[in-house]
Parts: C-alpha cells; sequence; structure tokens
C-alpha cells in the first residue's frame, strides 16, 4: 500500500474541537478551542463539538457540560449535534470487525510488564515485541476468549508521512518506531488511536486541528485511514502552551480552569499565543466584535511552532 499525505484541497471544510472531559478547560485548550473554530470559520467551515469520554475512569462528572457552558459564554457556536464517543461503541467495533475480517488485528494477553521486559524502546516508549502476533490454532483460541485480552493491530514496514501546516514534514516507520499498536483495551475501553479515526471519517472531518501533543499520534491515525480505506484530513498541530517549568498546562500540572470573567483578556492572549497580533481595542470590545475581527483576520502562516510569549499563561 503507498504512503499517504494529507489532502491540500477539499470542497467543504469540516472542523471540530474533541476535548476530554477529564477536567476543566485550562488556557491551553482554550488555543486550541480557538485555534480550530478561526480556522474553520475563516474558510467558511462548519465547527463540530465531539466529546472524547471514551476513557470512562478519567472522566470527571459535569466536566463536559461545564465547558460546553464555558464555550457559549465565550461566544463560540458550534455546528450540528453535539457527538459523545461513549455513545458511539458500535461503529468502533464495526471497524475493528473489518480489520479482523482482513486479519489485519490479533488478541494479545500480555501484560505491561511482560512488554517492557522485552527491552525494545520507540518513540513513545516500550515496544510490543510481538509474542501474540504469529499464534495459531488452539493458542490462538485460548487468548482471543479470554476475558481480559487486548486487540492489536498488525503493523508492517511502511513510512507513513505528512505535512502538517504548522509543524512541516513528519515521517514515522510504523513497525519500527511504534510496533503493533492496541486498538481494544483489556479493559473493554476502545483505544483512542482507533476511536479518533472513525469519529473523523464517519463525521466527514476534512480538517483537524489541534495540539502538538497529539502530533506523534497522526502516523498512527493515517496508518488505520489506509487500513480502513479512509480519506485522510489536512492535518495542523498548534503549539502546546506550558508553564513556567516548561510543563504542558493539564491537569496533572494542576493547570488553573479558564476563568468565568474577564473573557476577552483571556481570548485576547490566545490569539497573541496563536501569532495573529490583535488590537489594544479587542480587550473593550463585546464578543460578536471580537470574533468578527479575528476571523477576518485569522492568518494560519502567523502560527509558530513553539507559540509566542504571552502573559497570560495560566
Amino acid at each position: 500500500m503507498p504512503v499517504t499525505e494529507t489532502q491540500t484541497t477539499n470542497p467543504r471544510y469540516r472542523g471540530r474541537f474533541a476535548p476530554s472531559p477529564t477536567g476543566p478547560l485550562h488556557f491551553g485548550s482554550l488555543v486550541t478551542a480557538v485555534g480550530s473554530y478561526l480556522d474553520a470559520k475563516s474558510h467558511q467551515g462548519e465547527w463540530l463539538i465531539r466529546v472524547e469520554d471514551l476513557d470512562t475512569p478519567r472522566v470527571v462528572t459535569g466536566a463536559s457540560r461545564d465547558f460546553l457552558l464555558l464555550l457559549e459564554k465565550l461566544g463560540m457556536e458550534w455546528d450540528g449535534e453535539i457527538v459523545y464517543q461513549s455513545q458511539r461503541h458500535e461503529l468502533y467495533r464495526d471497524a475493528l470487525s473489518l480489520l479482523e475480517k482482513q486479519a489485519l488485528v490479533y488478541p494479545c494477553a500480555c501484560s505491561r510488564r511482560e512488554i517492557a521486559d522485552s527491552g525494545i524502546i520507540g518513540i513513545n516508549g516500550p515496544i510490543y515485541p510481538g509474542t501474540c502476533r504469529n499464534v495459531s490454532g488452539n493458542a490462538y483460541n485460548r487468548i482471543k476468549h479470554r476475558r481480559q485480552r487486548a486487540v492489536r493491530v498488525r503493523t508492517d514496514q511502511r513510512s507513513v508521512t505528512l505535512v502538517d501546516r504548522t509543524q512541516g514534514f513528519l515521517s514515522q516507520h510504523i513497525g519500527n518506531d511504534i510496533g503493533d499498536f492496541v486498538l481494544h483495551r483489556a479493559d473493554g475501553i476502545f483505544a483512542y488511536q482507533l476511536a479518533v479515526v472513525v469519529d473523523d471519517a464517519q463525521q466527514n472531518i476534512t480538517h483537524v486541528v489541534r495540539g502538538t501533543d497529539l502530533l506523534d499520534s497522526t502516523p498512527r491515525q493515517i496508518f488505520l485511514q489506509q487500513l480502513l480505506g479512509y480519506v485522510t484530513p489536512v492535518y495542523m498541530h498548534l503549539p502546546i502552551v506550558t508553564n513556567d517549568r516548561g510543563e504542558k498546562l493539564s491537569k496533572q500540572t494542576f493547570a488553573a480552569p479558564v476563568a468565568q470573567f474577564n473573557v476577552s483578556f483571556q481570548l485576547v492572549a490566545a490569539l497573541k499565543f496563536l501569532g495573529q497580533n490583535p488590537p489594544r481595542e479587542l480587550l473593550d470590545c463585546d464578543l460578536n466584535t471580537f470574533w468578527q475581527w479575528a476571523i477576518s483576520h485569522w492568518n494560519a502562516d502567523n502560527v509558530t511552532k513553539t507559540g509566542m510569549p504571552t502573559v497570560f499563561m495560566t
């Protein structure tokens, strides 16, 4: 199968913002929301909301409701109905079944300790050594019918490349750099890599604008798109916001939530981080005026790989 690069032309722009409800939105999340929103609206496109709540142990009750209310307060208008991954298991199951019929996946009963003990290290840590990959006969059936087992995709020797709109050229050898990765976890949860690929295809997403922390995942997703016969969207990975210690803003680094007051200041700070040079007057205008200016002046070429310094990083 030939190497696939992201498309450069699409008849209709459809973008999305896909937060995980593991806590309140912080400034880093706001930057992603603003960047994806402006890129969609400046192309007269649609901006969809998808709540990525598959990893149920990490979901915080009420978080999705709170960030939707915050987006409304910020004046950000989405298109269509909100999609929740927790309600889409049948779609993921169908995709997995399609891969299984083509013998492109297999069950795996190896523990994390066993994988770590292999000593094979890739770009995201230990690489699965393929212990269950070529098991057949009775041994295969025993693994397949175990209650606790994962499902892995068979990777190969292809290199996947993409030209990201902000980060530039990226090439990844899926077999050597990643190895056979999990599509369905041993605890019964569908893996992010499969779910996001199915969702983007099912929602006809043409452009993905998200944080650079997901850049290394993109070749895996393109690989799955190739296997499933999906169209590959255009990718743009925005710089991530870090704290004073150089850590990505997150729940784990105790990032402060976006404040419910003085929202114009936070929106202007997001524009500055994305290199958009907003005028001082935007701090004092209403939200309609703010978004009119921001959409009409959005220039994706001004977004740098690491973001612009801004005084507002909390």
